[in-house]
């Protein structure tokens, strides 16, 4: 059974390679790692005075190897100008500020630093760089000038550091502090050697992570990459753009997913698919703020579903494949302490997903996670503890559940009006179970 299921994974890692090669002739820039930004909570914001004339050396793990990199600065949620003074990129190590060796310096157009305007995102020169998939890359930042509101990924889940001084040419740092969020640094993209895709995964704080080890990659994305690369032809990058707390319809954490959709999946260059997994935050707070009457809840239900439909038009629209995540089991949450009305509300949603021709496949997370004596919970292996976010074993379940063989099935092309491709609307929700 299990060569038989190694096999059939690697045909469908071959038509991913396939699907690719028909997509992209030559090799072209894909992003390899990325985050979405948002401002920061009085948690994680650095006090500007402590940060400028400071380094920041913050580890990424590239899901996709190259011969060239490039960065991209963010200072979308800044209030005032991003000053940079230089910037480096070398070999990290996961959970340590000293790199493997000495690290190699950026340009921008040509120079060693750059002012980065409010509102506004800058990409470095190309860098010879030869790396592959799996490697942890650190960025250096020695920073001149602070914003007062930063541009933050709050919930790294690994390992980021901050020194006095400009010690970004350096391999170890002097006086460093430990830090948990991301700052500054958007995306990281890589020259492939040979054509590769891209899958974007966005949502909210279950595909961000919580419940992850910290600096031990075990997020749902971290183990559909691992998935890929086992196929031995890791040529889909994957990128997790989730928000901890994030909703569809309303700003929280992080601008709502229906606004941020365009920028941090759509806008990615390389991007050929994206795996949406939101909503519980949509149900759960409504809830918790006692507004679920049957009519609010009706229309939430119906808003969500416009929702939705918005992304499948936007994403097809750029030639972006669709694949939508149901909404694993919450009930028992301390979080939003969920009522037989919301279960149902979760139910009508995930069928209505299933159901949909809008999408290019669906990842059944819901199935994957369900206790089968309690389908409203998750099964106790698979709760990291609050009843609401999954363990590292219920995340390695998500990615196991997300179906290789639609990926590579669809192929869209931007086309006025969005046509759909030639299988759409039958879309299937068959879990590869294929072993590492």
């Amino acid at each position: 059974m299990k060569v038989r299921m190694k096999v059939r994974t690697t045909l469908v890692a071959a038509g991913l390679l396939a699907a690719a090669a028909q997509a992209r002739p030559a090799p072209d820039w894909i992003a390899a790692w990325g985050t979405a930004l948002m401002a920061p909570n009085d948690k994680v914001a650095l006090a500007p005075a402590a940060a400028a004339h400071a380094t920041l050396r913050q580890a990424m793990r590239l899901s996709l190897g190259g011969t060239a990199l490039r960065v991209r600065i963010s200072n979308r949620f800044g209030d005032e100008p991003l000053a940079i003074g230089a910037a480096t990129v070398g070999r990290a190590r996961a959970g340590a500020g000293d790199l493997a060796g000495p690290p190699l310096p950026l340009r921008f157009v040509g120079k060693p630093g750059v002012t980065v305007a409010p509102g506004a995102e800058i990409v470095s020169d190309p860098l010879d760089f030869p790396s592959v998939a799996g490697d942890l890359v650190a960025v250096s930042l020695a920073v001149e000038a602070l914003p007062a509101r930063q541009s933050v990924h709050i919930a790294a889940h690994a390992t980021q550091f901050l020194a006095p001084g400009d010690q970004a040419a350096r391999p170890a740092l002097d006086g460093a502090r430990a830090l948990t969020s991301w700052y500054q640094v958007d995306e990281i993209d890589v020259l492939p050697s040979a054509p590769a895709a891209e899958l974007v995964a966005i949502g909210d704080s279950i595909t961000d992570g919580t419940g992850a080890g910290l600096d031990r990659d075990e997020r749902w994305p971290d183990y559909l990459q691992r998935r890929l690369g086992a196929t031995h032809a890791p040529v889909l990058a994957v990128v997790n753009a989730g928000i901890g707390g994030n909703r569809m319809l309303a700003d929280g954490n992080g601008p709502k997913l229906a606004a941020r959709f365009a920028h941090d999946v759509l806008d990615r260059p390389g991007v050929t698919h994206a795996l949406v997994l939101i909503g519980v935050n949509d149900l759960g707070v409504q809830h918790r703020a006692g507004r679920d009457t049957p009519d609010a809840r009706r229309a939430l239900l119906h808003d969500l579903e416009d929702g939705w439909t918005a992304l499948a038009a936007q994403a097809h629209a750029r030639g972006v494949c669709l694949i939508a995540g149901t909404i694993v089991p919450y009930g028992g949450s301390r979080i939003y302490q969920p009522g037989p009305d919301n279960e149902a509300d979760r139910l009508t949603l995930n069928a209505w997903l299933r159901a949909s021709p809008l999408f290019d496949g669906v990842a059944d997370f819901d199935a994957a996670l369900r206790d089968p004596d309690a389908p409203g919970r998750l099964r106790e292996t698979f709760d990291s503890g609050d009843r609401l976010h999954p363990s590292p074993a219920g995340y390695r379940a998500m990615a196991a559940a997300v179906p290789l063989d639609r990926l590579a099935a669809c192929r869209w092309r931007p086309q006025p009006g969005g046509t759909a491709p030639a299988d759409a609307g039958t879309h299937a929700t068959m879990h590869d179970h294929d072993t590492e």
